[in-house]
C-alpha cells in the first residue's frame, strides 16, 4: 500500500497557493500564457513530426523562419488566421475550435 507523502501538492493546489483562485487577476494571467505556451508548443512538435524546418513551415505557410519561431518559444501569439493557415497549408491538416463556458 503506498503512503501519501504530506509534503507534495497537486499542480491545482500549487496554482492557487501561488497566484490565487480561478478568476483573479494574476491567475488568469497564468492560465492565458499557459494556453499560448501550449499553443507553441503543438506546433513545434507537429513540425518536428512531420520532419520539417521552421524554414520550411514558414515557406508552406507563406511567413517567415523568424515568425514560427517566435509563435514556438512563445515570444509572439499567433492569430487564428495565422494557426489556420500553420494548420491546413504548413501541415495539410483541420483546425477546430470549440468554446467552453
Amino acid at each position: 500500500m503506498k503512503t501519501k507523502n504530506k509534503n507534495l501538492t497537486t499542480l491545482e493546489e500549487f496554482k492557487e497557493k501561488n497566484y490565487g483562485k480561478r478568476g483573479t487577476k494574476k491567475r488568469d494571467e497564468l492560465e492565458a500564457g499557459y494556453e499560448s505556451f501550449k499553443m507553441g508548443a503543438l506546433i513545434h512538435n507537429t513540425r518536428i513530426e512531420m520532419g520539417l524546418t521552421q524554414e520550411q513551415l514558414a515557406e508552406k505557410v507563406g511567413t517567415t523562419k523568424s515568425y514560427i519561431s517566435k509563435i514556438e518559444n512563445n515570444i509572439k501569439e499567433a492569430r487564428i488566421s495565422t494557426l489556420q493557415k500553420i494548420v491546413e497549408l504548413g501541415f495539410g491538416g483541420h483546425l477546430e475550435l470549440s468554446i467552453k463556458i
